[in-house]
């Protein structure tokens, strides 16, 4: 492991990050939490984290400014990023619980869960410990046999193209619960609050 590379977890002002970073200290991993271009621009890994809406998390994510230099890093530089939660679903071409556009690095979109099809309605949000299963081998997966991990959400991706899925979850059907392209890693879960298996996902990162 690392401890010199340069992890940065993206403060714009959506979600608990510090939550993130005391998992990464937990693992033995020094991070800094930033909003700062320069201090992204010189990251060697970057994570979004975020909580609460679509358009609210995009607005944010604007109005910070960092956009560009995201697409710079992600897409142009290659280094791995990890989006979490709201900062995951940001990674798609679109939500349905907002109008704005996402950063549209995956073809998936965001999507509300639609029980109108089961004789049993479910309660929204999903909440609690969910099993993951990996339709391939992902670096982010490593050492992870069995894994289950904690969510919060009333909504999940779909995508037209089944190479972008990481992991798949089961909440009255199956749903993408991780989506994963080359260096771009995007769950839905929350790797901060699932123990053993969030910290082990989170050495994996590192280990990039």
């Amino acid at each position: 492991m690392n401890k010199e590379q340069k992890i940065v977890i993206i403060d714009y002002q959506v979600g608990n990050l510090s939550s993130i970073a005391n998992m990464l200290k937990k693992v033995g991993q020094k991070s800094i939490i930033s909003g700062d271009i320069n201090e992204i621009k010189s990251a060697d890994k970057l994570i979004l984290p975020g909580v609460g809406s679509f358009d609210y998390g995009m607005n944010k994510l604007n109005e910070s400014g960092i956009t560009e230099v995201l697409n710079e890093k992600a897409l142009n530089d290659k280094i791995p990023f990890l989006g979490i939660c709201l900062g995951a679903q940001l990674l798609t071409q679109s939500s349905e619980e907002g109008v704005l556009a996402g950063l549209g690095w995956f073809k998936a979109k965001t999507i509300k869960f639609d029980f109108s099809n089961l004789q049993t309605k479910l309660k929204i949000p999903h909440m609690g410990w969910t099993e993951v299963q990996a339709p391939k081998p992902c670096p982010l997966m490593e050492n992870l046999v069995d894994s289950r991990f904690y969510f919060v959400h009333s909504f999940h991706f779909t995508t037209p193209d089944e190479s972008e899925i990481m992991l798949q979850s089961e909440f009255g059907y199956p749903f993408v619960s991780a989506l994963w392209k080359e260096n771009i890693y995007a769950v839905q879960f929350h790797p901060e609050k699932s123990h053993k298996f969030g910290m082990q996902l989170m050495r994996n990162f590192i280990n990039l």
